[in-house]
């Protein structure tokens, strides 16, 4: 695949998030022909079953941003040792109604800051049981647990810090890479 989309998931709506910083910095160091673009999360409600028959039209956008790109790198912090509520919620709503999962077959990545080492560890841990659960075929190395110091980022997204964005940028053409072993057969082949 020469040319793809790759749909990326901030798991914080926090306007300070260092995981949005993050994400910033891959779209600014993803490789030629690849594009990344924000599939927002802020605007979903409340998940309930009652809403199944008729969702929200926030939530059928978000199920057709995952469709509409090659794969999704999801971004996230770490709350009390899981990943936070918000993206819990989008999840949910990705996966329903029972039989439409958006990330079913869909080539996903997992990937965090925080200020430890590996602060996001049980974050991911947990973030790729739900994505195994989905059928998302998910990138399982290299690991991406970014240990954010102060200055890292900018808030436009450069890494001021020559080990970390040859190690993003090495992350991304992994997560390349499994995106075009998923790439969809034209027709007719």
């Amino acid at each position: 695949m020469t040319d793809r989309t790759i749909g990326y998931i901030v798991g914080s709506i926090s306007s300070t998030s260092i995981n949005r910083k993050l994400a910033k910095a891959l779209a600014r160091l993803a490789p030629e022909g690849t594009t990344l673009v924000e599939i927002p999360i802020a605007d979903l409600p409340f998940y309930s079953v009652d809403l199944d028959g008729d969702f929200p039209q926030a939530a059928v956008d978000f199920k057709q941003a995952i469709a509409d790109v090659d794969g999704v790198i999801i971004v996230t912090p770490e709350y009390s040792r899981s990943i936070p509520g918000v993206l819990k919620n989008a999840l949910d709503w990705a996966a329903r109604p029972y039989g439409q999962n958006a990330f079913d077959h869909k080539p996903t990545a997992v990937i965090g800051t925080s200020g430890s080492p590996i602060g996001t560890a049980a974050a991911q841990q947990h973030l790729k049981a739900i994505l195994s659960h989905f059928n998302a075929p998910t990138l399982g190395q290299p690991e991406g647990f970014v240990q954010s110091t102060p200055g890292l980022f900018s808030d436009e997204g450069e890494v001021m810090n020559d080990a970390t964005a040859g190690f993003l940028v090495g992350y991304l053409e992994a997560f390349g890479a499994l995106v075009d072993r998923y790439a969809r057969v034209p027709s007719g082949v």
